[in-house]
């Protein structure tokens, strides 16, 4: 038997040489001093060797353990050396679905029907408060408890909302991966009720008839240069999201036909804006300044407007006027038309969803149409824009239907 002086003291020689301890285990020395821990063993009839390592990386007592395991597959009838190769194949194949992997792949397989802002915020999420805990894991070994644990450390910052939304994206990658047979299951979905509700976020919007009015004399006044003051003044007679507005694009405008056309980023639709009046007038005004560019609402900053105004132009000019945060945001402007054209202008709420071009299926199951009700979606938004200027000229309003 040997013993680990002897594994030591191995020269090496001008050829291979051979150490032999016990039971078929043996240490095979190179020219180069390398030395290798084997195992020879009959299967089926046959000779054959298994590797078990390196000496010293690999002891004599860890050699003889892995020897002694060997023998007790070969007791029952299997090939260790087959079952080595099978193992080390399922180590690869886990390390190939581990959950940054797949979670990569599901994400390059839907992105492209995101708004890149959206995009971008989902991925960095998962860099930063999942992959460094749980990419590397085989996504079919983790369990409820582990994804849990994960989630606390992003709660324990304060981030409840970001906690829940991570754990809405993690239940999409588990899904895929039982859809595309790397899980077995979903464990977000045994989460339900772990982590402590998060409160709503809405966007702050005024809606009595006197704010409204204090809002829109303000951006009239507004001293700032012509292109934020036109998308101000268009703000609350488009309402679209504030994105949409700023990256609006002269191509997509037709003033003879009083339409705007466009496809909207976050839900890759195609949305139509009839143009009121108003907005015509605003437009025309605006139209010699940037109409030569691409963008209606080009960055400031940007040689030949090259670029979109910046997503902070319109906020910070609320700000400059006086509207504090709790007051008014540009994604406000929705909440109050929808608020208005509802509950003091009467208009049907499925004529009012399409304009903000939200999904609405009709009573056949047919999904959003960009065209639907566009005849009333037209008379609508001229009403909505004659209203705004009775408010800014104090006539006289309708009041409220219903608590807003």
């Amino acid at each position: 038997m040997l013993t680990d002086t002897a594994c030591k003291n191995a020269k090496p020689k001008d050829k291979p040489y051979r150490l032999s301890d016990e039971k078929g285990l043996y240490l095979e020395v190179m020219p180069n001093g390398s030395r290798y821990w084997r195992l020879k063993y009959r299967f089926g009839g046959k000779e054959k060797r298994l590797a078990f390592g390196v000496y010293p990386e690999t002891t004599l007592a860890q050699a003889r353990q892995k020897r002694d395991e060997a023998r007790k597959l070969l007791a029952n009838s299997v090939d260790p050396g087959e079952q080595k190769k099978a193992q080390k194949a399922a180590q690869a194949d886990r390390a190939a679905n581990s959950f940054e992997v797949v979670a990569r792949e599901w994400y390059a397989k839907h992105s492209s029907n995101w708004a890149s802002a959206h995009g971008e915020r989902i991925i960095r999420r998962l860099e930063r408060d999942i992959f460094p805990w749980l990419g590397g894991r085989p996504i079919a070994d983790i369990k409820a408890p582990e994804l849990l644990t994960v989630l606390r450390r992003i709660e324990s910052r304060g981030a409840l909302e970001t906690a829940h939304r991570a754990m809405q994206n993690c239940g999409q990658v588990f899904r895929y991966a039982v859809a595309t047979g790397r899980a077995e299951r979903d464990p977000s979905g045994d989460l339900k009720g772990a982590l402590p509700p998060a409160k709503g976020q809405h966007f702050a919007a005024v809606t009595e008839p006197k704010q409204i009015a204090e809002l829109l004399r303000a951006i009239d006044a507004y001293q700032g240069t012509l292109p934020v003051h036109c998308a101000l003044r268009l703000a609350p007679l488009f309402f679209v999201r504030p994105g949409e507005l700023r990256q609006a694009e002269w191509a997509d405008f037709d003033l003879e036909a009083a339409e705007w056309r466009y496809t909207a980023p976050k839900t890759k639709t195609q949305h139509i804006v009839p143009l009121a009046t108003q907005a015509l007038e605003i437009l025309r005004e605006l139209q010699p300044l940037t109409g030569h560019g691409r963008y209606v609402f080009p960055s400031a900053r940007t040689p030949n407007g090259s670029r979109p105004m910046s997503d902070v132009a319109l906020l910070a000019a609320l700000r400059r006027m006086g509207f504090g945060k709790e007051e008014i945001t540009v994604h406000g402007f929705r909440a109050l038309a929808r608020t208005v054209l509802d509950e003091v202008l009467g208009f049907r709420p499925g004529f009012i969803e399409h304009q903000l071009a939200h999904s609405v299926r009709d009573p056949l199951g047919r999904a959003y149409n960009r065209t639907a009700h566009l005849p009333e979606r037209r008379k609508m938004m001229q009403a909505w824009a004659d209203y705004l200027d009775g408010l800014k000229q104090g006539a006289e309003v309708v009041p409220f239907k219903k608590q807003a």
